[in-house]
């Protein structure tokens, strides 16, 4: 399928006004396997719902004039939107295209353009699109696991990631090498690392490098607390 990544739930939105040219991309696309959905302008998609998985805009670069689709580019960037684009036009000059490409655009097609090309921009577009949402199922997963951890064994995750050896973080935390030992492989099992290395990096994401930031501060040589 033109190499296009798996499409099942991928959705691409056209927004092009002029009729014609919306209706031949809306055929391409859904030809290639694609969900389409027909912006009629750029308000119509800044106000719309979004379905779930991967996207992308293909969109005009005079859409809607003064400011075009680049405006509606500058407003998903305002937005912290971070859907790929895929710019479309008719006439764009090198300064446009350019400043589309440095706002992010995965690629800025002049017509005529081959089928293949513009099926091989959305492909990449969408490919980027899942990157990112396997990027965030990621992180969300990380932080859920952390809601499993104890307090102990957040300190002492945080303690790990900040470069701390075992017997400095039993002195920091007043509690035995044995006790920081079964603290860290409580966190690594909890955490489901597969390596110490793993470990530092899921805390060093979830921002755990402070352990005051889990109890208000560590006092030396206190009474021992598992």
């Amino acid at each position: 399928m033109n190499g296009l990544p798996d499409s099942d739930t991928a959705t691409v939105y056209v927004a092009i006004d002029d009729a014609a040219d919306n209706a031949t991309l809306l055929a391409l696309l859904s030809t290639a396997g694609l969900r389409t959905r027909a912006m009629a302008c750029a308000a119509t998609f800044l106000a719309g719902e979004r379905a779930a998985g991967p996207a992308c805009l293909v969109l005009a670069a005079d859409l809607g004039a003064p400011g075009g689709g680049l405006a509606l580019q500058d407003a998903l960037i305002a937005m912290q939107d971070p859907i790929p684009v895929v710019f479309i036009s008719d006439h764009a000059d090198v300064a446009t295209s350019v400043r589309g490409m440095k706002a992010g655009a995965i690629d800025f097609l002049t017509r005529p353009f081959a089928e293949g090309v513009l099926l091989g921009a959305v492909g990449a577009a969408l490919a980027k699109d899942r990157q990112r949402l396997a990027r965030d199922r990621a992180s969300t997963d990380v932080a859920e696991r952390a809601q499993r951890l104890s307090q102990r064994e957040r300190e002492v995750m945080a303690l790990v990631a900040a470069g701390r050896m075992n017997k400095h973080i039993a002195d920091e935390l007043g509690i035995s090498e044995v006790t920081v030992k079964i603290h860290r492989g409580n966190a690594m099992r909890k955490m489901e690392a597969r390596s110490f290395a793993d470990l530092v990096i899921m805390a060093h994401k979830l921002g755990m490098t402070s352990p005051a930031l889990y109890h208000g501060g560590i006092g030396r040589h206190r009474r021992e607390t598992v």
